[in-house]
């Protein structure tokens, strides 16, 4: 059993509203492939989104070096903002977390590179213990929020009395290509946004338990399922200008046939089904990406509302992005009678691959 303590997130300083964002793509982007794109923007369901650049910086042509160096600092500072408010976040925990009660601390993005990996700046930022356990995961992009508590959720099932500490941070708009007119990266620009969070997790014997609240989010179980020759769908090209966008049209289609089976075959192997769900904690890869998971098990949009909710305000902050919604959802529960409810985190990524996992609230 391992449980979710707390959540912390950071929110960059640029806020572009949708229609904003549009008049300036359609400025940079001239062709007649733009002009037919433009609706995306408007039925994306989106409405702002922020980023850690301003319009001036997406206007301009970047190296891949000059947009790498503002994600190393950019990444540090919000990261150490994000755990800050995560560890002393008194509407979800009853006192704050010592940094130095942390046993393991894992760092999640696909958005710029660093080596040492940006935890270890981190590290050097406040008190964490030398002895810390590092897990540094590179390149799950969507599906990385969903992959990290999964992880660390293994690694508490086998080290009950720990902690983990898990960052997903993902500044989307520093991979912005101003040049390449593909349709996977208009259409990127439509949905991408920057931001970052980090989940405290504490084991079923850690002595900081006495934290919790008295409502609790537990983790019971998760699945992974990798779909083989499918590496087309989604991800980057890695070429001399930087990472540029792979976003297939066949994304949606996927929900309604590899994220259909995986939910219902997981969901039964735990003698349970969609039909006895209380929450969907899903990534929001797209409008139409939610709309195929309501139609794959007759979902009420209400089961989705977080969802629909940090798109709409946030937009596709890959691997971060399911942590806002699992906040959400956390924040709902705290003085309601949640007890013995369950929901389902998922998150689908580059592989192609869906991550879930099957959560219960408990009281006691």
């Amino acid at each position: 059993m391992v449980y979710v303590g707390s959540i912390g997130l950071s929110i960059p300083p640029y806020h572009l509203g949708q229609e904003e964002i549009k008049h300036l793509m359609k400025s940079i982007f001239k062709s007649r492939k733009m002009d037919r794109l433009l609706p995306v923007f408007d039925n994306a369901k989106v409405n702002r989104r922020q980023f850690v650049v301003d319009k001036q910086w997406i206007e301009n042509v970047h190296s891949f070096s000059e947009a790498n160096e503002r994600y190393f600092s950019y990444a540090k500072d919000l990261s150490i903002e994000a755990i800050d408010q995560c560890l002393a976040n008194s509407t979800h925990l009853n006192g704050s977390m010592p940094y130095e009660a942390i046993d393991m601390v894992m760092f999640i993005s696909s958005t710029g590179i660093a080596t040492p990996s940006v935890d270890v700046h981190l590290l050097n930022e406040r008190p964490f213990r030398e002895d810390i356990v590092r897990m540094p995961l590179w390149g799950l992009g969507c599906a990385g929020g969903a992959m990290g508590l999964a992880r660390a959720t293994d690694w508490l099932k086998h080290h009950k009395d720990k902690t983990a500490l898990v960052i997903c941070c993902e500044l989307c708009s520093l991979t912005f290509q101003k040049e390449d007119e593909s349709t996977s990266n208009i259409v990127g620009t439509a949905l991408f946004g920057d931001g970052v969070a980090a989940t405290l997790m504490i084991g079923e014997h850690s002595p900081y338990r006495n934290l919790l609240q008295k409502n609790k989010l537990k983790i019971n179980d998760s699945c992974s399922y990798t779909k083989k020759n499918s590496t087309n769908v989604m991800g980057w090209d890695v070429t001399k200008n930087g990472l540029e966008v792979i976003f297939s049209k066949k994304i949606p289609r996927l929900v309604s046939t590899l994220w259909k089976k995986h939910v219902a075959d997981f969901l039964h192997e735990k003698g349970t089904s969609a039909n006895h769900l209380s929450a969907i904690i899903a990534h929001p890869g797209g409008r139409k990406v939610l709309e195929e998971m309501e139609k794959a098990f007759s979902i009420d949009e209400k089961m989705l509302k977080h969802s629909y909710g940090v798109l709409k305000d946030h937009g596709n902050m890959s691997s971060a992005t399911v942590i806002y919604v699992l906040k959400r959802w956390l924040e709902e529960s705290i003085g309601k009678s949640f007890s013995g409810k369950q929901g389902i985190l998922s998150a689908l990524g580059p592989g192609f691959s869906s991550e879930l996992l099957l959560m219960e609230w408990i009281e006691s």
